[in-house]
């Protein structure tokens, strides 16, 4: 926050965040920083760089922080809903604190799919990126143990969604206040307004992180 200009102004950006993140890959021996390394290299369209700009990993930390707090770190199988590139799953891959058997990453256009395996190659078959629509999936017959949807502002109705998902299958549920952004079609006021919308039987946590232009508003607990 502290550069104004870039120095190499007249530099590609696409250049210069491969050479800089396959540096700092060099040095910090990171799996997650020789992937963004690897994303930028192999899928050069791909908008990566607003998949992990600051206010998307500050959210994701805070998530992570909050999961492992109220949930302790180890899950079997844990789907993410609107995965994009697979962020959330390399983040909790890379962190020590939790023992993950498999994440799948869900995602309903299949032009990400490629960039999250690559993202998140280290893993293994331990993840899976999938293309799929969030309202076609059988949640019963595959129930995994941590359904994750961050991105609840994109979704119309969000009970009728959440009525899909079997009792007592464990959520962690992200939304904003962020009215101005075009594709947010079902945003919240406050946090007592997300807590209402999702009416979760259990929570196990509920929170918000203000931002800049906006306040995000968490859930943790079971439908």
């Amino acid at each position: 926050m502290d550069v104004t200009q870039p120095r190499n102004a007249g530099m590609d950006w696409h250049d210069q965040a491969l050479d800089l993140t396959r540096g700092i890959a060099a040095y910090v021996n990171h799996p997650l920083v020789a992937g963004l390394a690897r994303v930028i290299a192999k899928h050069p369209q791909a908008d990566i760089a607003n998949a992990f700009n600051h206010k998307q990993v500050a959210c994701k930390m805070w998530a992570l922080d909050r999961l492992f707090e109220s949930c302790g770190g180890r899950f079997g199988r844990i789907w993410v809903l609107g995965g994009w590139y697979g962020v959330l799953p390399a983040m909790l891959f890379n962190d020590a604190r939790f023992d993950i058997a498999a994440v799948d990453s869900i995602d309903i256009d299949p032009e990400v799919a490629p960039v999250a395996r690559t993202l998140n190659r280290e893993a293994g078959d331990r993840f899976r990126a999938l293309t799929a629509d969030m309202y076609a999936l059988d949640y019963a017959a595959r129930r995994p143990d941590l359904t994750v949807n961050t991105s609840c502002e994109h979704i119309a109705d969000l009970r009728a969604w959440l009525a899909l998902l079997p009792r007592g299958t464990n959520v962690l549920l992200q939304s904003n206040d962020y009215f101005s952004e075009p594709t947010h079609i079902n945003c919240v006021a406050s946090l007592a307004a997300f807590e209402a919308m999702a009416a979760l039987r259990e929570v196990r946590f509920s929170g918000e992180l203000p931002t800049k232009n906006y306040t995000r508003f968490m859930l943790i607990g079971t439908v």
